[in-house]
C-alpha cells in the first residue's frame, strides 16, 4: 500500500499542469508550512488535515518532513517544503486520499498518463537551480558512493519520516520543563521516563517512535505499574507523562496526547498519623538530652507548622528576629512570610555573624554550609528522627516528622475553640497556618480529624 507521504516526497516531479480545473472539494484543508518562526534548530514540516472517512471529520495527519530538515539554511530548507507544499496540494485536488491504497490512483494518473511525462524529464528552471544547489552542497561534504548514500538514507529518513525515538522525544520535553519544575519534579519527570523506555524496550519492541506511542501502548505501561505498586502510584505516572506528552503536543512534535483519555484511578492518599499528647511530650523531653538539634528542627515544624521540606530550605537570611519573622518557599507558591513564637527565638544561637547564604539547620549545628539537594536534607533528617525517636519508642510507621504539623494545628484549633466561635477559631486559624481559604482549612481539618464532636453521652 502507498501512502500520500510517499508519493508526495517521491524523487520523480509530479507537478505536471492539470489539463482543466478540479471541483473544489471540501474534504481537506490547504496544506500549510510549519517553520519554527525561521528557527532551524526546530523540526520544519508541512500539515494538513484530510475529512475521516468514520466521523466525517477534519483531522489533522502526520507532519511530512521529508528530507526538508537535513538542510541547515533557510532558504534552502524553505524551498523544499515548499514543493512538498505544492505537490500536496495537487495530490489531495487528484484525488489522494490518506485514508485509502493509492496505487491504483497513481499508476492511473501519472504512469500512464501522457501529460506525465514532459513533466518527469523537464522539470522548472527554479527547481533545477534548487535541486543543482543540493546537489552541490551534498557532493562538497559526502563522496557520491553506493555505500555512503545507503547511510545517509539511514540516518535521515527514519528521524525525520517517521518521528523522534521515544528517547528523544522525552528527553526534549524534559529540556522544555527543565526551567519550569523545580528539581524535584524534574528528577520524578525523569524517572518515569527512564521507566517507560525500558518497559517499552522489552515489552513492546516494535514501537521505536513517538508517533507509535498510542493510547494502548500507556494503558499497558500504566496497568503494570498499577499491578506492580499501586493506584496512587499509577496516577503519578499517568500525571507525569500526561504532562511531558502535553508539551510534545504543543510543539507539534506529536498529533495529540494519548494519556488524556486515559482516566485516573480512586487512591486511597496516605496520611501521616497524629501524636497523642502524651506521645508528644515524652518525644519533646526524651530530646532535650538526646539530641537538641533535631528537637529544634521539630519545634520549627510543630510551632511554625512548617513542612519538613519548607524548614530544610531555610537559610540564615530568612530569619528575621528584629521582627520576629521568617521567609520560605512554600509548596507551589512564592515567598510566604509567617510570625516565629517567642519560644524558637528563645532557643535561637546568635545569628548575627553568620553568613547570610547559610543552611539554617545543618547535620552538626545551627548555620553552616551543607551543599546537598532538599531532597537529600529532608532524608536525612527523617532517617534521624526515625534511629533516634521512632525505634527507640517503637511508634507506628505512619507517625513521622510531618505529622507533628498535623497534631500542633489540632491542638491549636481546640485551644481558640474555648473562646471563640468555630467560625472565629477557624478565621484565626487560617492566618496562622497560612491556608489560602476557608474551605482548603476546613478539609484539612477534616483530613487530620482535628473537628471533633463534644461529649454527647447525654444525648445516649
Amino acid at each position: 500500500m502507498h501512502t500520500i507521504n510517499e508519493f508526495l516526497i517521491f524523487e520523480h516531479d509530479l507537478e505536471h499542469d492539470l489539463e482543466h480545473d478540479l471541483e473544489h472539494r471540501r474534504d481537506f484543508s490547504p496544506p500549510k508550512i510549519y517553520t519554527a518562526n525561521g528557527d532551524i534548530s526546530k523540526r520544519w514540516y508541512v500539515y494538513f488535515s484530510f475529512r475521516d472517512p468514520k466521523n466525517k471529520k477534519l483531522v489533522r495527519q502526520k507532519n511530512i518532513y521529508g528530507n526538508a530538515n537535513t538542510y541547515k539554511n533557510k532558504e534552502d530548507r524553505l524551498a523544499l517544503l515548499t514543493r512538498y507544499r505544492k505537490r500536496l496540494l495537487k495530490l489531495l485536488q487528484l484525488g489522494f486520499n490518506p485514508y485509502s491504497d493509492n496505487t491504483e490512483l497513481y499508476k492511473t494518473k501519472f504512469l500512464n498518463s501522457p501529460t506525465a511525462k514532459p513533466s518527469l524529464q523537464q522539470p522548472s528552471i527554479e527547481e533545477t537551480q534548487i535541486e543543482h544547489q543540493n546537489t552541490t552542497r551534498k557532493e562538497n561534504t559526502i563522496p557520491n558512493t553506493k555505500q555512503n548514500t545507503e547511510s545517509s538514507k539511514q540516518k535521515n529518513e527514519p528521524l525525520e519520516e517517521k518521528g523522534m525515538t521515544l528517547r528523544e522525544a522525552f528527553d526534549y520535553s524534559l529540556k522544555l520543563k527543565e526551567n519550569q519544575i523545580s528539581p524535584r519534579s524534574l528528577k520524578d519527570y525523569e524517572y518515569t521516563t527512564n521507566a517507560l523506555v525500558k518497559w517499552v524496550d522489552k515489552n513492546c519492541p516494535d514501537v521505536k517512535t513517538i508517533n507509535q506511542f498510542d493510547k494502548k501502548v500507556a494503558s499497558k505501561f500504566l496497568n503494570h505499574i498499577l499491578m506492580s505498586t499501586s493506584s496512587r502510584n499509577r496516577n503519578n505516572y499517568r500525571l507525569n507523562l500526561s504532562s511531558l506528552c502535553q508539551v510534545l503536543e504543543d510543539n507539534e512534535i506529536i498529533t495529540y496526547n494519548p494519556i488524556k483519555k486515559i482516566n485516573a484511578l480512586r487512591s486511597v492518599p496516605k496520611r501521616n498519623k497524629s501524636y497523642s499528647t502524651e506521645e508528644h511530650k515524652k518525644i519533646f523531653e526524651y530530646l532535650k538530652n538526646e539530641d537538641p538539634l533535631l528537637l529544634l528542627y521539630i519545634k520549627f515544624i510543630s510551632y511554625n507548622f512548617l513542612r519538613p521540606v519548607e524548614v530544610c530550605r531555610l537559610k540564615i537570611k530568612d530569619i528575621n528576629i528584629e521582627d520576629q519573622t521568617l521567609q520560605f518557599k512554600a509548596k507551589n507558591k512564592p515567598l510566604k512570610k509567617k510570625l516565629i513564637p517567642k519560644k524558637i527565638i528563645q532557643e535561637l544561637p546568635d545569628l548575627s555573624k553568620l553568613d547570610p547564604e547559610f543552611s539554617l539547620f545543618t547535620p552538626i549545628k545551627i548555620g553552616g554550609e551543607w551543599n546537598t539537594s532538599e531532597t537529600n536534607k529532608t532524608n536525612y533528617f527523617s532517617k534521624r528522627y526515625k534511629t533516634v525517636v521512632k525505634d527507640h519508642f517503637k511508634l507506628d510507621k505512619d507517625q513521622t516528622l510531618y505529622s507533628f504539623r498535623h497534631t500542633f494545628i489540632s491542638i491549636l484549633y481546640h485551644a481558640l475553640l474555648k473562646d471563640s466561635s468555630p467560625f472565629a477559631a477557624k478565621s484565626k486559624l487560617m492566618e496562622i497556618t497560612g491556608h489560602t481559604t476557608m474551605s482548603a482549612l476546613e478539609k484539612y481539618l477534616r483530613g487530620i480529624d482535628a473537628k471533633l464532636p463534644d461529649d454527647y453521652s447525654d444525648l445516649l
